[in-house]
């Protein structure tokens, strides 16, 4: 008696890309309320920076 294999698991990853853009936005959004643009313009840089180095050290 042997298990049944299971089949191909579904590809989610356009379903968490866009869940991580609204957890993106509404993270924004309320940073902006409490703290204002400046706030949310350097973090949007930081992030910006951290995905570049990202992408640099997955190209090597």
């Amino acid at each position: 008696m042997s298990c049944p294999r299971p089949g191909r698991a579904p590809d989610y990853t356009r379903a968490a890309l866009a869940m991580g853009l609204v957890n993106l936005l509404w993270m924004l959004g309320l940073i902006w309320a409490v703290l204002g643009l400046p706030a949310v313009l350097l973090l949007a840089l930081i992030l910006n920076c951290l995905i570049d180095r990202l992408a640099a050290s997955r190209r090597m």
